[in-house]
């Protein structure tokens, strides 16, 4: 009888929890949609190709770097996993492209597939070592991983090429129409095409509530294991996530030069690619594009100038954007953006 006179009791404790659910659903939808400097920042990134024909090869290894720093973005930015061996998924991708390519096939597209399996197999395999431990034994982990790759290569010329390097690397067209040339064309077009689809999955990931849990583990590991979320299953997943993308971005740079060297795995990569990630800003992924944009574009400017210092500004490039801080060095350049946009007709100050 009472369930008859009653019915609204026994519905109620059901429906209530709908509304936090409902709430977080919304919430993730607003953080994921898509703002218009975005639209323009990737317009741009295509319209690069028409505008500076005579910068492509250029062009193409920017596009490498940003998708190799956005793969360190996912681990640092997200995770909060530092690493200074970044660079053992990023070769080891170039020679599985390269040797794929010799030995299995010429296809762009099926090498880049197996060498971002063979690098993300590899992350899974050591992603158990930075598990445990402070920083400082992540550090000194990935560090000790990529040493061991970079050692290995070397040892077994055989198949890498050793000091030499791995040539012979011949390339179809991509998708059989468009052939690579000396001119970076397709190079840069292709480069482009995989970090939009690579960024665009990585933006879907981080504002997903896997993405969500993950900022909970960086923010405090005990607090998002006391609330249910199982941080050493998650940090697994993105590390392997991470070397996935870092072996698609070197097997980028295998298949667009033709080579591959013991260079793909040396410690100066992974450094450089720290330092980019600096530059631009870690965890909101747009940090790792932007900065390889600036990195790239000093290196150009600045050794036109200086070729033999230009070591020496980059670093004091690096200690004023530390000191004073991104938000007081870009303060000028936003105010004057906000005039200038103010004194358009039909346009008032924001």
């Amino acid at each position: 009888m009472s369930a008859v006179e009653h019915p609204v009791a026994l519905e109620t404790p059901a429906a209530a929890p709908a509304a936090p659910a409902q709430e977080a659903s919304a919430l993730l939808s607003r953080s994921s949609a898509w703002k218009p400097w975005e639209f323009t920042f990737w317009a741009l990134a295509l319209a690069a190709f028409f505008l500076l024909p005579s910068k492509l090869l250029l062009l193409n290894d920017i596009a490498i770097l940003a998708l190799f720093v956005l793969s360190i973005d996912l681990l640092l930015g997200y995770a909060g996993i530092v690493s200074l061996g970044h660079a053992a998924f990023f070769g080891f991708g170039a020679y599985a492209a390269g040797l794929f390519a010799i030995h299995v096939s010429a296809d762009p597209l099926l090498g880049l597939v197996a060498a971002g399996l063979a690098a993300g197999a590899l992350g899974f395999a050591t992603s158990f070592l930075v598990l445990r431990g402070s920083d400082l034994t992540r550090l000194m982990i990935t560090l000790g991983v990529a040493l061991m790759l970079l050692e290995a290569a070397n040892r077994f010329s055989f198949l890498t090429g050793g000091a030499d390097g791995l040539s012979g690397v011949t390339m179809a067209p991509v998708l059989g129409l468009f052939e690579f040339d000396l001119w970076g064309r397709t190079s840069y077009l292709y480069s482009l095409a995989v970090l939009f689809v690579l960024f665009v999955l990585a933006r879907l990931l981080v504002h997903s509530p896997f993405g969500l849990s993950l900022r909970a583990i960086k923010g405090n590991r005990l607090r998002a294991s006391a609330i249910g979320i199982a941080p050493n299953h998650r940090l697994v997943a993105i590390y392997t996530i991470a070397a996935l993308y870092a072996g698609v971005a070197g097997a980028l740079l295998a298949q667009t030069t033709q080579f591959v060297s013991l260079d793909t795995l040396a410690f100066h990569r992974s450094a450089d690619a720290l330092l980019v990630l600096v530059i631009g800003g870690a965890g909101y992924l747009y940090g790792g594009l932007i900065g390889a944009v600036a990195f790239k574009l000093m290196h150009e400017v600045i050794s036109g100038l200086t070729a033999q210092y230009w070591l020496f500004w980059l670093g004091l490039i690096l200690v004023t954007l530390v000191l004073v801080g991104r938000e007081r060095l870009l303060a000028g350049p936003r105010g004057l953006l906000r005039v200038a946009l103010a004194r358009l007709p039909g346009r008032r100050a924001p």
